[in-house]
């Protein structure tokens, strides 16, 4: 069976652990730059959630292998920023898992 792990900040890593799954902290940026490369290349690794922040500052590597794998399955959390325009970032999730822009509407 395939584990779901959360890579995040200490202070989001609290409701992560309580919701069941395993959580892997990382204190900054460069904490996250050794953490996700090996753990993306695990056997036994299913879905990884990765906050965006972190997401950001991989190198061109391990993005590109993020992007050519099936599994594991890479989901970005959202980073917390006020006034984050939630409808832009629901099209770069679509465009991402889809390949094809599309443009939500109320």
């Amino acid at each position: 069976m395939y584990k779901f792990v959360v890579v995040t900040d200490p202070d989001s890593a609290s409701g992560f652990r309580l919701a069941g799954v395993d959580v892997l902290e990382a204190s900054g940026l460069d904490d996250a730059k050794k953490i996700i490369p090996p753990l993306i290349y695990k056997d036994d690794t299913g879905i990884i959630a990765i906050n965006e922040d972190f997401m950001a500052v991989l190198d061109e590597k391990t993005l590109e292998k993020i992007n050519k794998t099936f599994r594991p399955i890479i989901i970005p959390i959202p980073a917390k920023i006020k006034g984050i325009d939630r409808t832009s970032y629901i099209e770069r999730l679509l465009q991402r898992a889809i390949g094809y822009k599309i443009v939500v509407r109320r």
